[in-house]
Order: C-alpha cells, then structure tokens, then sequence
C-alpha cells in the first residue's frame, strides 16, 4: 500500500510540473522560464523537482520523449492491419482509424501539444516529430507503413511534404480550439493525405 501512494503521489508530482510548464510556455516562452518559475507554479521545493529531472531541457525533453513514444505505440498497434487493408482496397477504414486514435491522444495532451508546437514553445520538436515519422512510416524496416523502395519521389521530399503538412494541420486544429472532434479531424486529413489537396480543394472529381 505504502509503495502505491508513494507511485501515486510521484505521478500527482510530475503533472504538477509538467502542467506548470506548459502554463509558463504560454505566458513567456520555455527559453525565459526558469527551474525555480516551475517550482513556484507546481507549489514544490526545488528538492523534489531535481529528484525527478536535471533541468528545464530534460524536463521539456522527456515531455517530448513520452508523447513520440505514446504515438509511435498507437501506429505500431495498428500497422499491421493499415498495411493488410491497403494492399487489398485503397479506401479501406484501417488508416482512417489509425488517424483516429492519433487525434484522441492529441485531445488528451493538448496543453502540452498547443504549447510545444506553438511560437513560444520548443522550435526542435517539430524535427523530432519528423524524424518519427520519417523512421515510422518511409524507414526501410519491416514495420514501416510504406518501403522507401518503392516511392515515386526521391524520399527526403516526400517525407518533408507530409510531414510539415501533417504537422501544419494539428497546429491548426490545436490553435483554432479544436472545434472537431477526432473524427471529424480524422475525415479532413484522410481526405488531403489519401486523396490529394487538389480533390479536397474540389478542382479534381
């Protein structure tokens, strides 16, 4: 019992923290927030922010670190049966429900997504987004979604093109109050990624 109150009160800690630092990156920006602005938001001592993480980059880091990990876990889940449907129908519901379960885990973590994408936040996590997806879906290993040799388009722009667009469209999402559910979020970005700008744009049937 003791060993479980002492896990629920390191978990109740670091959301204090990483809930002050989210609210600190809005207010000034990460490069201006200091380890002691993060202990007065979460209400600790200095002491317990250090058991738990070096600095401020580490704390930031192994932020970033947990949310690439949680959806690279969530892709991988559902790699297997994206791959089965496409290969046999290219408007299966697999990709469609892979891009669901993204959003949902965005909605969860959007302070911490709005925050870190955002202008005040950390610049290098939009290429540590990229340099996920470039490993996770063009990489040359047997999970990846598509194999590098089979692409029409020399790899470092294809990858560059959808991932800053990706990227891009959660931006939006996340600034504009996600007005649309996962769902709906999931509808608009299959429709662009599967389809095409120039059919989501309605100038080709």
């Amino acid at each position: 019992m003791c060993d479980r109150n002492m896990d629920l009160r390191v978990v109740r800690t670091k959301d204090a923290i990483r809930n002050a630092l989210v609210d600190l990156m809005e207010e000034k920006g990460f490069e201006a927030i200091t380890v002691k602005d993060i202990t007065s938001k979460a209400k600790i001592n200095r002491g317990t922010f250090y058991a738990h993480y070096q600095d401020k980059y580490d704390l930031i880091t192994k932020c970033e670190e947990e949310i690439i990990h949680e959806i690279s876990s969530i892709a991988k889940q559902n790699f297997p049966k994206v791959i089965a449907e496409l290969g046999t129908n290219p408007t299966a519901s697999a990709p469609f429900s892979l891009i669901v379960s993204i959003f949902e885990y965005l909605n969860e973590n959007s302070g911490f997504m709005k925050a870190v994408l955002g202008p005040k936040g950390d610049l290098s996590f939009q290429t540590k987004l990229k340099d996920f997806m470039w490993k996770t879906i063009f990489g040359n290993d047997s999970d990846a979604l598509i194999k590098e040799e089979n692409l029409l388009v020399p790899v470092q722009y294809l990858t560059s093109y959808a991932a800053s667009a990706h990227i891009g469209v959660i931006q939006q999402w996340l600034n504009s109050g996600r007005k649309e559910s996962p769902e709906e979020m999931a509808h608009i970005l299959s429709t662009i990624t599967l389809k095409g700008p120039f059919y989501a744009a309605g100038l080709k049937k």
